[in-house]
């Protein structure tokens, strides 16, 4: 289903792409930040507010996976230079999967009066999802645009879009969103 509507108050919500994550992915990851900064630039341009999160640990916890708790180099949480920067932006620093959890995201949005999240980053089923989930629950409009985010795992990534996003909002794609900005 085709994206209805930009918000007049809509926020650009970039998950995680930093040094460590976008190198682990290597050249999969480029057309996700390029996609990614083209709508940064686009959001930036319409004087709407962008979102530039990272992560600075893993969340606590015991896991199959395997446990760590230990903050990230400095250096690795570096969001992508692509992606650009301007000192309006917003900057988050996460230390559990979702944005909204233990930050403020969610006060300075609303601050920005902002009803609706454009979603885009890395890792689809994870960042990505978590964020959209909490975004929902918090009643904002959520747009997830599936061609400026990925997954290490493909599966993974169909799973979140194909099942999870259509119950969270809307699934558009960057040229779709860059449309609607620029119409």
């Amino acid at each position: 289903m085709p994206l209805t509507q930009i918000d007049e108050n809509s926020a650009l919500v970039v998950i995680d792409l930093q040094r460590n994550i976008v190198g682990m992915l290597g050249d999969a990851a480029r057309p996700i930040v390029t996609n990614a900064a083209a709508l940064a630039a686009d959001f930036r341009a319409a004087g709407r507010p962008v979102v530039l999160v990272n992560v600075a640990t893993r969340p606590p916890g015991r896991t199959d996976a395997g446990t760590s708790t230990a903050e990230f180099a400095a250096a690795d949480i570096v969001i992508d230079a692509a992606l650009g920067s301007d000192a309006a932006d917003i900057r988050i620093t996460k230390r559990a999967w979702g944005a909204f959890t233990n930050t403020d995201l969610d006060a300075r949005l609303r601050e920005l009066g902002v009803t609706q999240i454009v979603m885009t980053g890395i890792s689809t089923s994870i960042g990505v999802e978590s964020t959209a989930r909490s975004a929902y629950e918090l009643g904002y409009h959520v747009v997830l645009v599936e061609d400026a985010m990925t997954d290490s795992l493909p599966a993974a990534h169909d799973f979140s879009v194909a099942t999870i996003f259509p119950k969270l909002g809307e699934v558009t794609t960057t040229a779709d969103i860059g449309a609607k900005l620029h119409g």
